[in-house]
């Protein structure tokens, strides 16, 4: 299977609601458009679908992942100890800075959430945007070589 964006949101006020996209727009050193989150370190917070699966395995339900709050949902490609790595979605690339650790705000939505997000990157990754574009649902996602 291809590595792709399997799910999209934007939220577009700080403790607001994750607004489902079927595209957004990428802005250099800022994140996507329309977001709350812009410019800094944390303008892109995404998740991997192979963890999703682990969690929804520890909390024995299937809880939507516009719970966890993430900006992208990616399939095929796992996101753990990926620091400093640059991931290509669509003709964006974004360099990963770090894990994102869950918070309080984890558990507000799903009771146990933020203890099954906990554990090896769980809670996904937060980039910052290094080149543009749109990225959509279905978009091709690969990491670059390491230089």
């Amino acid at each position: 299977m291809e590595a792709r964006v399997e799910r999209l949101w934007i939220k577009r006020f700080r403790r607001g609601p994750m607004d489902a996209v079927a595209r957004a727009e990428a802005l250099a050193g800022r994140g996507l458009a329309g977001n709350a989150d812009q410019g800094g370190r944390r303008q892109v917070t995404i998740i991997a679908r192979g963890r999703w699966d682990r969690v929804n395995e520890a909390l024995a339900d299937e809880v939507d992942p516009a719970l966890r709050r993430a900006n992208v949902l990616v399939a095929g490609i796992d996101l753990e100890a990926t620091r400093g790595r640059v991931l290509r979605i669509g003709p964006c690339r974004l360099r990963i800075r770090g894990e994102t650790r869950p918070c309080e705000r984890m558990d507000e939505g799903y009771p146990g959430l933020r203890a099954a997000l906990d554990a090896n990157w769980g809670g996904g990754a937060y980039a910052e945007v290094l080149d543009g574009g749109p990225i959509a649902v279905g978009d091709p996602v690969a990491w670059e070589p390491d230089a």
